[in-house]
């Protein structure tokens, strides 16, 4: 019923498309989810997430798990995470990766809505250490579609890698398009 619903209005009311699909075949990867330049991509990715009707988890800042919003946060597959404490949160995730038997994970690889020089390294490091892979997703705003790409592994030459995502990005336009960094990423 979620699934149908959300369907509809990604779709039908807010027309947009989706593009490509989450490996079924994979119980466990990283999300990265750009350009992140506004507030509205959370709920559009919300309602791809629930069109597909694949789990996706996220974490996000400790203080959008307050009363009343946490409640709802975590049925949507929020996890808090506080970044004020010094904590090796890329550790943290490996260890969650490797403690669950089915786990995706999304983050923004950008870190912000703002426009950053580069790109957090964050989750290329979980993937490594975690041995898994990365799916890239792309809010198009331009085309009004959600872009996912096949499983990506990482290698052991960061350079090159990131050069993959920056390419895959390269075309994109989000929500706000002066915000999105898509020269250089790393």
């Amino acid at each position: 019923m979620v699934q149908a619903i959300s369907k509809f209005i990604y779709t039908k009311i807010l027309g947009w498309k989706l593009n490509g699909d989450f490996p079924k075949e994979l119980k466990k990867y990283i999300i990265i989810g750009a350009p992140h330049t506004s507030w509205k991509d959370f709920h559009i990715a919300l309602l791809a997430r629930n069109s597909w009707g694949t789990q996706i988890n996220f974490i996000g800042k400790k203080s959008i798990f307050k009363w009343p919003w946490g409640f709802f946060v975590r049925a949507f597959g929020g996890s808090p995470v506080d970044r004020t404490k010094s904590t090796n949160l890329v550790d943290a995730i490996v260890q969650l990766f490797d403690s669950k038997e089915e786990f995706r994970l999304a983050l923004s690889p950008e870190g912000t809505r703002k426009y950053v020089e580069k790109w957090k390294t964050g989750f290329y490091y979980i993937a490594k250490g975690a041995n898994i892979p990365i799916v890239m997703f792309a809010f198009d705003f331009g085309k009004k579609e959600i872009k996912l790409s096949e499983p990506f592994y990482p290698t052991d030459n960061i350079e090159n890698d990131f050069k993959v995502f920056l390419d895959y990005y390269k075309e994109i336009v989000g929500a706000k398009p002066e915000l999105f960094n898509n020269k250089r990423i790393l």
